[in-house]
């Protein structure tokens, strides 16, 4: 979806917070987006924060963005509809898989009281790190290790969202999920066929529905893809 182009001040700085709001109303819109404080959180966050600071005028088109590493911060529409999907409250405590630039768990840190974010890729770990200790998001805490195992030392968790694709859904994931909580996932065989799920744990059993097509890189772990598993199927 195309919306109106940047706008700059005399100075030529582009008016970032008016892009924001233009995202949210052309973006969102009519796509389902329907939670306030979601909306309220991506209105809040400067996505332009979280990408190569060549590609900050971009920062608030619907489309991921290259990173570094091989890795993309996924578009504003998945990321708002992933936590939308995640039903949050502001009490809850979250386990995000996939902390790439950290702009999905900035947005979590205004719609959940405590936010873990699990990210691979070192480098990429200690950047987010730094840059949501600079933005002041104090309420998460970014870790450096394989995701697919998630976090046992800070289970259970009231949510855990995916942000790559999975082959299963992880036993970790199963395990360190709280009564009623969910987990938001895409599954799928190649980074062109996968299904977002939602699992919610009642008892000993995990309901889950499919809430439609999505495209994300390959989950890469010991309870995931390997990595030349990966690059065979995905690339």
């Amino acid at each position: 979806m195309t919306y109106d182009p940047p706008t700059s001040d005399t100075s030529g700085f582009f008016r970032f917070d008016e892009l924001r709001e233009v995202m949210v109303r052309q973006q969102f819109a009519g796509r389902g987006i329907v939670d306030a404080r979601v909306l309220a959180a991506m209105r809040e966050v400067p996505r332009h924060e979280f990408v190569p600071q060549h590609l900050a005028i971009y920062a608030y088109d619907d489309k991921p963005l290259p990173i570094g590493f091989g890795q993309t911060i996924s578009q504003p529409y998945t990321v708002a509809f992933m936590c939308q999907a995640m039903s949050l409250h502001g009490g809850e405590k979250v386990l995000e898989i996939g902390t790439g630039s950290g702009y999905a768990a900035a947005v979590l840190s205004h719609l959940a009281e405590r936010v873990y974010t699990i990210e691979r890729i070192a480098e990429l770990a200690a950047e987010a790190a730094e840059r949501l200790r600079r933005l002041g998001y104090a309420n998460v805490e970014v870790r450096t290790a394989d995701g697919t195992l998630g976090l046992a030392d800070a289970a259970p968790f009231d949510a855990i969202v995916v942000t790559a694709g999975a082959q299963t859904l992880p036993p970790a994931y199963q395990e360190q999920l709280a009564e009623g909580g969910r987990i938001v996932i895409p599954i799928g065989p190649t980074r062109h066929s996968q299904t977002m799920w939602r699992y919610t744990r009642v008892g000993d059993d995990l309901l889950g529905e499919d809430l439609g097509p999505f495209a994300f890189v390959p989950l890469i772990g010991e309870q995931g893809w390997n990595k030349d598993e990966a690059e065979r199927e995905w690339c």
